[in-house]
């Protein structure tokens, strides 16, 4: 029945956007639809995860991943993703449409193909590898299905959903399981789950054996055999499988696919500028090349039921017809084919017999969970697993308490072979930082010394501060030499200066007194003397600063302090008579009092000798005679 009238999401429209129209591809994760974007019209394809994959996280974070990663990548040779979302529960890619077919289904329509068409599809392919690269990603899941080959001959490279940044080092889910086809994973990859640029390249040099011998260079029944070959042999040149191939193909092949990843080429882009310089090798037209059957009995490298491949093109010169002689009677052609069929089985049974020995159960194990525990325990779960501990990495963490298991890789549940080592990545405890001395400083200053303590800035406020000049730091929360996690702000009070204070009145103050109240509030005094009838000796007649008024601290304030009344020479009126007396003392300014019998009216006596110097309105009493 034909899977696009079945398939429920054919006809609907998603995110109000994509009119899906047809089922195009379905894989083990998602499957890929042609549709309408409505709102662009221009066909899409639209890659649906499978809704009972919708509820994994990481799976989910693996779509938006490949949304990310192919937006930051603009090579031509790169399948552009233009949108990514959810529509209830399925959870959608949108991708530039192809018209064409996979790589895989070109090889497996063709077979092998002659060097020049190989490096028509190997070329493209290392530019979008390289373009990644240079990102700074690894694809990670390079392999014949994620190449499309156009109707016009384009090749491009597509699903972006193991791409990681070349300093995220795991190639491991969270559950320990590999990622990727292992007929293409590079032995680093499958010994410790560590990747970058160079896992790329190894894959493509593996597709590149491929291509131009039409079969894997490691294949077996299970994944693990295949996993095995890989960790433990050497690719063989190509030229081992089809004979007349040239020797830069070779060298090609066998650089890009060394099990050491430093003897391979850094990147895409120096196997690219490789790729080309053997091209040039090549003459005007690809010779006829002559396929080579592998040495022994080879199984399939997957698992799995496959469509057989056409047989590659033969070669030009035929095969002599047989002569006479070949013939044999039924008889003799019988007890052949029963001698053949024996041998075969022997060979089965001693090959099974190997494969146990080398790939039986006995000699890989699970990886232990350790996330949690001491690197001490760690270290000894390890052991009796049959593992033991790599050098362990130090890493800050905020949560985890120093000295317990962080990570570890492969994770728990990874199938490793016993007697490797699983690395421990230890927590050091929270990344504790020493607030930095900042009093005194410009706020600029604290902040780029906050921020080089790996700190950051918090917030500032202001406040009065007699010791710190204005605009400077006057004191960070934390203090100084205090430890604290890094990132954790540190909070600045910068200085307003010192705070101003209001002038008391002082006014009808004794100069004692004011002095006091000046000094109380940081000011200063400087008095002056004036004499003042009104005013008592001793007493602040006015001050320079009206009271009330805002100054800093160390203002000095002038106040005029009374002397009391001015000096007057005191007239002699003693023989003068009452009246005259009187009126004489009064016009000098004093006051008068007078007493005695007063019969002849004459001063006998005054109390202030008369030439004497007494402060203006003195009382001097006269006695009358």
């Amino acid at each position: 029945m034909d899977a696009t009238v079945t398939d429920p999401l054919v006809g609907q429209v998603l995110d109000g956007r994509y009119r899906v129209t047809r089922r195009i591809a379905q894989g083990g994760m998602a499957v890929v639809y042609e549709a309408l974007d409505t709102r662009l019209e221009r066909v899409v394809a639209l890659k649906v995860m499978h809704p009972w994959l919708a509820n994994d996280p990481e799976l989910v974070a693996r779509f938006a991943r490949e949304a990310k990663a192919a937006a930051r990548l603009s090579a031509p040779s790169v399948v552009a993703v233009h949108d990514q979302g959810r529509d209830g529960e399925l959870v959608w890619l949108a991708m530039e449409h192809v018209e064409g077919r996979t790589l895989r289904d070109v090889l497996t329509t063709r077979g092998r193909l002659k060097p020049a068409e190989a490096f028509e599809v190997a070329l493209p392919l290392l530019r979008a590898l390289a373009a990644a690269h240079a990102a700074g990603l690894v694809h990670r899941d390079v392999k014949p299905e994620n190449v499309l080959v156009g109707v016009d001959g384009t090749v491009k490279v597509a699903d972006f959903g193991l791409v990681r940044a070349v300093t995220a080092s795991s190639h491991t889910r969270s559950d320990g399981a590999v990622l990727g086809s292992v007929s293409y994973l590079a032995p680093e990859l499958l010994e410790r789950g560590t990747a970058d640029e160079r896992v790329d390249v190894y894959a493509a040099g593996i597709l590149l054996f491929e291509l131009l011998t039409g079969d894997k260079p490691f294949e077996g029944e299970t994944p693990l055999a295949v996993a095995y070959q890989h960790v433990h042999g050497d690719v063989p040149a190509p030229s081992t499988r089809v004979r007349g191939l040239p020797a830069a193909l070779d060298a090609l092949v066998v650089r890009a696919t060394r099990r050491d990843p430093d003897q391979r080429p850094r990147d895409a882009g120096e196997m690219l500028a490789e790729a080309i310089a053997a091209q040039r090798t090549l003459g005007p037209a690809d010779e006829p090349t002559e396929l080579v059957a592998p040495p022994g009995p080879r199984p399939r490298s997957e698992p799995t039921t496959r469509t057989p491949r056409p047989a590659a093109a033969e070669p030009t010169t035929r095969a002599p017809r047989p002569g006479p002689e070949a013939a044999e009677r039924p008889g003799r052609r019988r007890v052949r084919r029963r001698r053949a069929l024996l041998a075969t089985l022997l060979v089965l049974l001693l090959g099974a017999g190997a494969a146990g020995a080398a790939f039986g159960p006995w000699r890989y194990a699970s990886a232990p969970r350790l996330v949690g525990l001491s690197a001490a325990t760690a270290a000894e779960r390890l052991q009796s697993a049959g593992f033991h501990a790599a050098a362990t990495e130090l890493r800050f963490d905020d949560t985890v308490p120093k000295g317990e298991v962080l990570t570890s890789s492969p994770g728990p549940g990874g199938w490793l072979r016993k007697g490797r080592a699983v690395r421990l990545v230890v927590s050091k405890g929270p990344d504790l930082r020493t607030v930095p001395q900042l009093t005194g400083r410009t706020r600029e200053e604290a902040t780029e010394l906050v921020r080089s303590a790996h700190l950051s800035a918090g917030r500032v406020t202001a406040a009065w501060s007699d010791s710190v000049p204005a605009g400077q730091v006057a004191s960070s929360s934390p203090v100084a030499g205090a430890s604290l996690l890094h990132g954790k702000p540190v909070a600045l009070v910068l200085s307003k200066g010192p705070q101003p204070v209001a002038v008391p009145k002082l006014v009808g103050s004794t100069l004692e007194d004011a002095t006091t109240a000046l000094t109380a509030l940081r000011l200063e005094v400087a008095s002056t003397e004036d004499y003042s009838e009104t005013v008592p000796d001793g007493t602040v007649i006015s001050q320079a600063t009206p009271a009330g008024t805002s100054v800093l601290p160390g203002t000095s304030v002038a106040v005029v302090v009374s002397k009391g009344p001015p000096l007057v020479k005191v007239p002699g009126v003693v023989g003068k008579t009452r009246g005259s007396a009187v009126a004489k003392l009064q016009a000098a300014g004093f006051k008068v009092t007078t007493s005695g019998v007063d019969i002849l009216h004459l001063v006998l006596f005054q109390s202030r000798k008369g030439g004497s110097m007494v402060p203006k309105g003195t009382t001097i009493h006269l006695t009358i005679t």
